[in-house]
């Protein structure tokens, strides 16, 4: 046997890498907050989440890699009927408010782009074509957004004004037959796809209204924003108004103070709490998963103390907030939600997503920032849910104007 040797092929030792699972439901309700779900709200979230598993997951790392937009999902989410967010329009079965909230929370949980597509278009578009538009423009509007067969804007922020935007400086000027607007608005999701934009604009009288603008309008120019770091399977515009003109029919009537667009904002600001814990139930199941699976010092880390410690803080985080968010939308159910609940509810649920995406991404070491191990596009997105809406800054101040009864804003 001298001059023998048995060789093992190069390269086999020490790379053998399982392929992590990591997507498949958990379900992670330890406190039994939704044991008891309607029917109804368990039906909508299990639609979505089919749609999640079987049409989202398989495709949105390259969309979000590539910064492109998968319009499809939008129509697939219209035939659907998971793009009204609790919006009533005729011909639709209704959808409670639940429903439309773990609707949010499932599209999310696959992605927050494609959870933005929804908050866009029903929570925002159709909510403000439905609280303040007329009935011909309901007609005309509600069904096909609801459809995903016209694609739905909503222009408030402007390059000067996000946490201020009751300065608005967009302007609404009345020439005969309508009115002309001019400005700029940033920010802008759906804004440039070629449908029609909800357009926020300071009128003659000094007061905010809102109009409908075609995207094609003539002096509409939308720009998308290149180079963003959160959220790129979907397209934010900066979006320039130069001498538009929209007939008088386009004025949304019920749009005639700045009170009416925070009337819209506290509508949604339940919604963007909903899609915080849909990231944070992501990055939660993530790491369970990879816990379960990956070896390290010859057993799972989900033997080591420290790790299972990490995870009973994730839950126990989770399970606060699933609490939080179910409370408060059963007193949104009963017409009792005021506006510094819900700041209550998007401040809560946009932090404790952030801490539980950073201990998922800790817990997965250095594959946490890889893609196809699902945290890293989640810990991205949440920073633009953070903002988006109102500012965590601007919540708390909310806040602290109702415990306190002084306002500290500027």
């Amino acid at each position: 046997m001298t001059g023998t040797t048995t060789e093992r092929p190069r390269g086999s030792v020490g790379v053998a890498e399982p392929d992590y699972r990591l997507t498949e439901p958990l379900d992670p309700d330890l406190a039994g907050v939704f044991r008891d779900l309607p029917a109804d709200a368990r039906e909508y979230r299990d639609r979505a989440r089919r749609f999640v598993q079987d049409e989202v997951l398989p495709v949105i790392d390259a969309y979000w890699d590539r910064a492109e937009y998968p319009l499809h999902l939008v129509r697939r989410l219209g035939e659907l009927d998971l793009l009204r967010d609790g919006i009533d329009v005729p011909g639709f079965a209704r959808q409670s408010l639940l429903a439309a909230c773990l609707v949010q929370a499932e599209l999310t949980r696959g992605d927050g782009s494609v959870g933005v597509m929804l908050a866009v278009q029903g929570g925002l578009t159709m909510r403000t074509i439905s609280m303040l538009g007329s009935p011909e423009q309901r007609e005309r509007w509600l069904g096909p957004l609801a459809r995903g067969e016209e694609l739905g804007a909503f222009a408030l922020t402007e390059p000067t004004h996000g946490s201020d935007s009751v300065a608005l400086e967009t302007t609404a000027t009345s020439v005969d037959g309508g009115f002309v607007l001019n400005g700029e608005k940033k920010w802008i999701g759906n804004g440039g796809v070629g449908g029609v934009t909800v357009v926020w604009a300071r009128g003659d009288d000094g007061a905010v209204h809102a109009f409908l603008v075609p995207q094609s309008t003539p002096g509409y120019r939308a720009e998308t924003i290149t180079g963003k770091v959160a959220l790129r399977a979907i397209w934010q515009t900066h979006v320039r108004l130069d001498d538009v003109f929209v007939p008088a029919d386009a004025r949304l009537p019920g749009a005639n103070t700045f009170k009416d667009t925070s009337r819209i904002l506290v509508e949604t600001r339940l919604g963007v709490a909903w899609s915080a814990l849909g990231h944070a139930t992501a990055c939660y199941e993530a790491a369970v998963h990879y816990a379960g699976q990956r070896q390290q010092f010859g057993r799972p880390l989900a033997a080591a103390q420290i790790v299972q410690e990490r995870l009973a803080r994730m839950a126990s985080e989770l399970t606060q907030l699933q609490t939080l968010l179910m409370a408060l939308t059963t007193l949104a159910e009963d017409g009792a939600l005021r506006g510094p609940q819900a700041s209550l509810a998007k401040y809560s649920a946009t932090r404790t997503a952030r801490s539980i995406a950073a201990d998922a991404r800790d817990l997965l070491g250095g594959n946490g920032i890889l893609l196809r191990n699902r945290v890293a596009r989640h810990f991205a997105d949440i920073e633009a849910t953070h903002t988006y809406e109102g500012t965590e800054t601007v919540q708390a101040l909310i806040l602290g104007r109702e415990i306190t009864g002084r306002s500290a804003f500027a």
